[in-house]
């Protein structure tokens, strides 16, 4: 045992202790909020290393995050240095390395890129041109939603609830996909699924290869993720791999994203055998949040159970604040962090949580006008910004020439004349017809290059420039001679980089385009080049960047990093795995925080949610409830969330309204909901506007009733709205929105069923 380990296990409580040590059957840690969760798996990854003799090679330990995964490893090889050659990664990057193992099986190429939403959705509209961009996005998250369910084409979809045929919108997507040799995200965990099921062999290759698999944030993991693990464990053939799982079902939030917290509370019946050893001493916070938390939560029913106990005692009770309004309630906020900095205290120190986006601007006014500076989470990220993308497109066209999403985006910018109709036909003479009759593009530069002579002046000349770029770069990642290998001696992936950027002219193009957003943008491009300084000038250094990239850009956080001494602004969702000195968890009314739609399930996961949000406290909590709140255009009075009575005996309350006047007050006023209101921008006097003289379906007439103006309405990205009109256009039922945030959006309401809810 190193000195280091054994420091550690000196440190481990009881239950911790035994978690590290279990060996034999299934485990399930079932790790509360700030129990210490990393430091048990990371010490259990190095215990089995260095005492029980396991090879490290033969550790699989798989999470949801490269930052999580990236602090497991560290941690990990701290204790013991041969835990860098064991397998520890995200689930999509786990499923691209053995994608790429097994390529051909998975009909991929071995250099094989990850397509994002946005490239879904390009996929979906080439593969079925009939659908409305909207509707493509639509489906395209309706696929990728299969994909969570483990779902192919030929599969029963209906548990999606799509509108469209989605069978064989799914069934072109994935023939379209196909022809470029590429994945998406669902890919990486569903093909190997289905690759280990029609391949024995294979399943036994991997069988043999792991002993040992652990998952972190199990509670967090969707069906198909499950079934990889089925598979990847071999449970259902009765092999001795051992499993271990680590997750906290009071902290399963994303069923959004397909999480599915049953996957947790029926572990023990999947996984025969299964022993649950419960971490229940929190380091974080101290006791009297702890038992907000507590009693909030203990009011689900579908949870396994434990009781948090503080290691810090008991602390500063939680504060419960009744607050007049929204702008009452930034004031409050703004008032107490202000002192609180007065008197010695950090900007940092301070959190304020929401709901939903919406609720922030509030808080950024009256920061804005008090000087305390934030950061609020929601910012763009580095790899979603225009120039990276086109530079990332190029790249990707090195390491797979038949990506036809990267070909496009990247053919005509900076513009050569060929435009979409010149793209698809330079793509219709690409395509080599399969046996199966299937499609499978070949080479697009060279088909770019073929088509050269047929096309226009300006497009012939735009296509030989095009072409001119990939001849130039051909050859530097893998040199033929001995000459040009010398050459590379010494060289990083960043100076093929640098070379791709200039040589495509994306330095040029974006450095004209605006005099300040340019030079922001050649600075970005920069980094770029930077970030890839660590990585080998070659093929497959080239294939490992992009895989950095690529995987699980969808979990990270969207805030970008600062060491500003800031207060932080974010939603509940992002809260996930942080802490902050001092929580402000604010909208605590009804229909604002839970959702007014939401019960059973959906319910329990929003007081969930609630939990999180308590838990992120280490030293003081505030929580906020207004009695009337700015919505719809009008002043509405609030009802006080549910979650409050349910934690009422953790909070000492304060404010000028007392509980039981407003709760009338907010009765009477939604008595009257429905009534005209004079003079507002949302009046809603009117019903929906004339249709014209167009013959109209059962269902537009309904739509038409169902939004007509004057309708309250909730949406996901933009919040709380009414609808101003409502009318037939072009075929389709068009809805005018003015939401609260000032923002004024259309929308087909037959296409938004599942984010644009009706608020009765």
């Amino acid at each position: 045992m190193t000195e280091s380990l054994e420091q550690y296990l000196s440190v481990l409580n009881d239950e911790q202790l035994e978690a590290v040590k279990h060996e034999g059957s299934p485990l399930l840690i079932l790790a509360g909020a700030g129990s210490g969760k990393t430091r048990v798996i990371t010490t259990k990854i190095a215990y089995l290393i260095g005492e029980k003799n396991i090879e490290p090679w033969k550790i699989l330990a798989v999470t949801f995050t490269k930052k999580a995964a990236n602090e497991m490893r560290e941690r990990a090889v701290s204790l013991d240095e041969r835990a860098s050659q064991a397998q520890i990664r995200t689930f999509h990057s786990f499923g691209s390395w053995f994608l790429r193992k097994f390529a051909k099986e998975a009909g991929l190429e071995d250099s094989f890129t990850v397509y994002d939403d946005g490239d879904m959705e390009t996929i979906v509209k080439k593969a079925v041109p009939e659908l409305s961009s909207k509707e493509a996005r639509i489906a395209a998250h309706q696929i990728s939603l299969a994909k969570d369910y483990c779902l192919f084409p030929e599969d029963d979809l209906s548990i999606i609830g799509s509108e469209f045929d989605l069978n064989d919108i799914y069934k072109k997507y994935q023939a379209r996909l196909r022809a470029t040799g590429n994945a998406d995200f669902g890919d990486l965990i569903m093909l190997p699924v289905r690759i280990m099921e029609e391949h024995p062999e294979i399943a036994d290759y991997i069988h043999s290869r792991f002993s040992v698999i652990m998952v972190d944030e199990y509670q967090d993991s969707n069906i198909a993720q499950f079934k990889l693990l089925q598979k990847l464990s071999g449970v259902e053939e009765g092999t001795s791999t051992y499993v271990c799982v680590v997750g906290d079902d009071d902290q399963s939030i994303y069923h959004f994203r397909g999480a599915e917290v049953q996957n947790i509370l029926s572990f023990e019946k999947k996984f025969p055998g299964t022993q649950i050893i419960r971490l229940e001493r929190n380091y974080r916070s101290t006791g009297k949040i702890l038992h907000a938390a507590d009693l909030v939560v203990k009011k689900n029913v579908n949870r396994l159970g434990k009781t948090l106990i503080a290691d810090r005692g008991d602390g500063k009770q939680p504060v419960l604040a009744f607050l007049t309004d929204q702008n009452t309630e930034a004031i409050f906020c703004g008032n107490m962090i202000s002192q609180a900095h007065e008197a010695g205290g950090k900007y940092s120190d301070w959190a304020i949580l929401y709901r939903t986006n919406a609720q922030s601007l509030n808080f950024e006014k009256e920061f804005l006008h008090k000087k305390i500076p934030y950061v609020v989470v929601g910012s763009l990220k580095f790899y979603e910004r225009e120039e990276i993308k086109d530079a990332l497109s190029y790249i990707a066209l090195c390491a797979n020439p038949r990506d036809e999403i990267s070909f496009r985006r990247v053919v005509n910018k900076p513009a050569r004349g060929l435009g979409e109709k010149t793209q698809d036909k330079i793509l219709e003479n690409a395509v080599e017809w399969q046996a199966d009759g299937t499609p499978l593009y070949s080479n697009l530069i060279e088909a770019c290059r073929t088509a050269a002579p047929s096309l226009s002046k300006k497009a012939r000349e735009g296509a030989e420039a095009f072409c001119k770029i990939f001849a130039e770069l051909d050859g530097f990642l893998e040199p033929d001679d001995e000459e040009d290998k010398s050459k590379n001696e010494g060289l990083h992936l960043s100076d093929f980089i640098e070379r791709v950027i200039k040589a495509s002219g994306l330095d040029e193009y974006h450095k004209a385009s605006d005099e300040i957003e340019g030079t922001q943008r050649l600075m970005n491009l920069e980094e770029l080049v930077n970030s890839a300084i660590p990585y080998e000038c070659s093929l497959e250094g080239l294939t490992e960047f992009l895989d950095a990239i690529n995987l699980d850009r969808t979990l990270e956080l969207s805030s970008e990093e600062t060491s500003e001494d800031a207060v932080t602004l974010i939603t509940l969702h992002n809260t996930k795995g942080l802490e902050y000195k001092k929580v402000v968890i604010t909208g605590l009314e009804e229909g604002i925080f839970p959702r007014m739609d939401k019960a059973g399930a959906d319910l329990e996961e929003e007081r969930r949610l609630f939990y999180v949000g308590i838990t992120r406290a280490r030293d003081e909590l505030y929580v906020t409830s207004c009695a009337s709140r700015y919505m719809y255009g009008s002043v509405q009075f609030m009802r006080p969330s549910p979650f409050i009575k349910e934690g009422a005996a953790a909070f000492n309350a304060i404010g000028q309204v007392p509980f039981s006047f407003k709760k009338a007050a907010a009765e009477e006023r939604f008595a009257g909901v429905g009534r005209r209101i004079e003079g507002s921008p949302f009046d809603s006097g009117a019903a929906a506007s004339n249709a014209g003289e167009e013959q109209l379906s059962e269902e537009d007439l309904e739509l038409l009733e169902k939004y007509k103006k004057g309708t309250k309405v909730y949406h996901d990205d933009y919040g709380y709205g009414m609808i101003q009109k409502c009318s037939l256009n072009e075929g389709e039922i068009v809805a005018e929105i003015q939401f609260e945030n000032g923002g004024r959006k259309k929308f087909l309401p037959k296409f938004q069923r599942k984010s644009l809810d009706i608020i009765k």
